[in-house]
């Protein structure tokens, strides 16, 4: 499409805008949106998410070319694809690329985005310009609202903690890691707080019904500490008495959720995740028990663990050691306890006149067709509070292109009422920074994880290279300089994980 055409159908959708009475909103570049998110609901930023429910002429026209430049996908906070990388080149060995999802490890480090008041996201679009003419990343940060402290108020938890108990959890770094962390868990949470056990290996066993903290904490502790690993593992078996012991176990008011704990290699009874899924689906809609996976061990199923944790409606996370175990079960988990947002999506409109070409950074398995933005049928992602979520895109500019690059949208459901909120914010290309090295020190650390991921990427089919990637050796001095600027244990391990790829090349 020539420059003339381009402009045509920027004045077309802009045309759709105003016929359908609705504004351009959010915040200015690289900040916040504004606090109407509920008046925005149903439609009201029309040219960065058309509003398809409608029949009109027009909105054909803009169902055939405003896609084009749109990007969905679904809200995904899972880390465990960057904490099994960090475990494997550990060990000595280069990570298979299929277990490779950069937004994991984008998703893995602190941001320093805004964060709102009460449930929902704060919307942040910022990026800088590559040493690779015309390209750019473009950072989409979304924020919850601080987790409240846990012993503060939040919901009463209902958890059902599936753990695998067969053989393979015998290595130490397993079984063993999940007791010690879940006794440490069992004093911290709250007296109202309460907990079901479930242990599987060639059969699944209810060890512990919905047991309350108050008075219970002895016999909580007696069951963690009876578990033993035995035979095979029928993780079909597993999950589906999971979810009816949380199914009789539920409490009203209460956030259920199931916690499975394993290694994920499952070598008996069914091992699709769609179809073990499938056995528990009315539970997981009926009662919204959501799934949250951490997985253990040196040889880990990846792959099953994260489809599992798509398909319920939750996220996963991967332990190493003890301290990985205390930060999960400690904070992670009792953050997770609470949830902000149900079925969160977003959509990243960017501007035709100013953009040639885009391209989201992971994701792979969590896009949503553009059209689907505001189906509320359509899954999205559940997300608790103190989380952020940042999605990066390689952006390719129009030569001396100047002016608005992309409107970033976030769209969610309410937890309790399933009410519809809309956000957006909103980038100009005059406040891309000029170089990387000249952007915010969290933005050049989003931008050196994804680096990093895409290098251990190469070799999978679904891999392209980013634009401006440098080698392995200055990548990991340029973690070295961020970890001394933001003071940060954890992009100081990236440094050292970085060098360990490198000697493994």
């Amino acid at each position: 499409m020539d420059r003339h055409g381009t402009r045509r159908l920027r004045a077309a959708l802009l045309a759709l805008t105003a016929t359908g009475g609705l504004l351009l909103t959010g915040c200015g570049a690289g900040g916040s949106g504004d606090n109407s998110s509920a008046d925005r609901a149903n439609g009201a930023s029309a040219f960065p998410a058309p509003d398809h429910s409608r029949g009109s002429e027009r909105d054909d026209e803009s169902r055939d070319t405003a896609p084009d430049h749109l990007s969905t996908f679904a809200l995904d906070v899972d880390t465990a694809s960057y904490g099994y990388a960090r475990r494997t080149l550990a060990d000595g060995q280069r990570p298979d690329p299929s277990t490779i999802r950069p937004e994991e490890f984008v998703n893995s480090f602190r941001q320093d985005y805004e964060r709102p008041d009460g449930n929902g996201f704060t919307v942040t679009v910022d990026g800088a310009r590559t040493d690779e003419k015309d390209w750019s990343l473009v950072r989409v940060g979304l924020a919850t609202r601080n987790a409240r402290d846990q012993h503060g108020e939040r919901p009463p938890a209902a958890l059902t903690f599936v753990i695998d108990i067969s053989g393979s959890m015998s290595e130490p770094g397993r079984l063993d890691l999940a007791q010690k962390s879940l006794d440490v868990m069992t004093d911290r949470l709250r007296d109202d707080d309460s907990v079901a056990i479930v242990t599987f290996s060639d059969e699944a066993e209810t060890v512990l019904p919905m047991t309350r903290l108050d008075g219970n904490r002895d016999e909580i502790h007696d069951a963690i500490d009876s578990l033993e690993p035995t035979f095979s593992t029928n993780l079909a078996a597993g999950v589906e008495t999971g979810y009816a012991t949380a199914v009789k176990g539920l409490r009203e008011g209460a956030t259920n959720r199931v916690v499975l704990i394993s290694d994920a290699l499952a070598n008996d009874g069914d091992t699709d995740p769609d179809a073990i899924l499938d056995r528990i689906d009315g539970a997981r809609r009926e009662h919204g028990i959501t799934l949250f996976g951490v997985g253990v061990g040196s040889d880990y199923g990846d792959a099953l663990m994260e489809r599992l944790a798509d398909k319920g409606d939750g996220h996963t996370t991967y332990v190493s050691d003890e301290k990985d175990a205390r930060e999960v079960f400690c904070e992670q988990l009792p953050q997770n306890i609470d949830l902000t947002a149900r079925d969160a999506k977003a959509q990243v409109a960017f501007d035709p006149e100013t953009v040639t070409d885009f391209r989201l950074v992971g994701y792979d398995d969590r896009r949503v067709a553009d059209n689907d933005f505001r189906d509320d049928r359509v899954d999205g992602g559940e997300v608790g509070p103190g989380h952020t979520v940042t999605a990066l895109y390689a952006v390719r500019t129009r030569p001396g292109a100047d002016g608005h690059l992309a409107t970033a949208t976030v769209r969610w459901q309410d937890p309790e009422t399933r009410t519809p909120h809309e956000e957006s914010g909103q980038l100009e290309s005059d406040t891309l920074a000029d170089s990387l090295g000249g952007a915010s020190p969290r933005l050049q650390v989003t931008a050196v994880a994804a680096y990093f991921a895409d290098a251990l990427r190469r070799g999978d089919d679904r891999w392209s290279p980013l634009p401006g990637a440098p080698r392995l050796r200055e990548l990991a001095d340029r973690a070295d300089r961020l970890a001394d600027i933001t003071q940060d244990r954890a992009v100081r391990q990236l440094a050292d994980t970085i060098r360990q790829a490198g000697h493994l090349e």
